[in-house]
């Protein structure tokens, strides 16, 4: 008998929740700074590995900052995402929506066509060869100004065809959603769906999730775990359909809980709860350790995991029809 984990390595996924930065193993971080002549703070692998030893957002986000260095050229970023895809295409994901953050290499002197080009000659090569689909998602740091975003959101137009919505990203601490309203409204205008991360028990948590739901109008909520402390706006996030994007192992390094129960419990309200790998060359698992690790945890059932998979393929920004094939792929698969 086929075991739940080999059920979930071999189960068609989409993934929500990724940071195309965060992917950024060491190896490739190494190759990429030799290529640039960029002086690393760590002799080996092992040593680089060694120092992502976080345990709030803080110091995971000095961390992730730092390896951006090596991403200088169009093909360092071809690279990024094209070593990305390969390894969600050997974890059986038939779509991604990834995000990227502009102002953390515009900060540095590489200009936004040099990063979103690079991304985008990947996708397409990504789709050709290994038949990945994916869409972007340009984030905005939230510990930068909300004129900085704006003037990222007026880079971003002549790429619209490139981009199906903008998120926001970073440190959350003194940076409500409240405080990007206007970039978001002028994104609704110019025709991008809207999603904001609403970290893992941050302060205020509660009230950031509400400002996403009636300030902002999101369309989506990545990680929103602490929904749960209140029913109303559990209740309403339902009503809504809004899935949340939530990142287990992720969470299991930033807070003091992978909040795998969360998960479960979300699954039995009715929410649109999905799995995702969030960083996963830093936290250390893609989407299947991510699947497998909650399904561990929580005692899932099969059923749990496919529902799991129903709800990414519901909650992506892909029109019906393409959302529709991959509900038959994953239903041919289950069986």
């Amino acid at each position: 008998m086929e075991s739940i984990e080999t059920f979930i390595e071999g189960m068609p996924k989409a993934e929500l929740h990724v940071h195309i930065e965060g992917t950024l193993e060491p190896e490739l971080k190494f190759e990429l700074a030799k290529r640039n002549s960029i002086s690393l703070p760590y002799a080996t692998v092992e040593e680089m590995r060694g120092a992502y030893d976080f345990d709030d957002l803080p110091s995971f986000l000095k961390i992730y900052y730092e390896g951006m260095s090596v991403l200088i050229t169009e093909q360092d970023f071809y690279d990024l995402t094209y070593a990305y895809l390969e390894k969600a295409h050997a974890q059986n994901v038939l779509y991604a929506e990834i995000f990227f953050d502009p102002q953390a290499h515009t900060v540095r002197g590489v200009s936004y066509d040099t990063v979103i080009k690079g991304i985008r000659r990947a996708q397409l090569d990504a789709r050709k060869n290994l038949n990945v689909d994916t869409r972007l998602i340009m984030c905005f740091l939230r510990d930068m100004s909300a004129e900085s975003a704006m003037k990222t959101l007026e880079l971003s137009l002549p790429y619209k065809d490139w981009i199906i919505g903008v998120g926001l990203d970073s440190d959350e601490a003194g940076n409500p959603p409240l405080k990007f309203a206007e970039v978001f409204k002028k994104a609704r205008e110019e025709g991008y769906l809207l999603t904001m991360h609403c970290d893992v028990d941050q302060n205020n948590s509660v009230q950031h999730i509400w400002q996403t739901l009636n300030d902002i109008g999101v369309d989506r909520i990545d990680h929103g775990v602490n929904s749960l402390e209140d029913e109303a706006l559990c209740a309403e996030i339902i009503k809504r359909k809004l899935a949340l994007t939530v990142c287990p192992i992720s969470n299991g390094y930033v807070t003091d809980s992978m909040k795998t129960p969360e998960i479960k419990k979300m699954l039995d309200k009715g929410m649109r709860v999905t799995v995702n790998s969030d960083d996963p060359a830093y936290f250390v698992g893609y989407m299947t350790e991510n699947i497998v690790k909650t399904q561990q945890e929580a005692n899932l059932s099969k059923n749990e995991v496919i529902q799991l998979t129903r709800n990414a393929f519901d909650g992506s920004w892909l029109p019906q029809a393409e959302k529709d094939k991959l509900h038959e792929k994953l239903t041919a698969y289950a069986g």
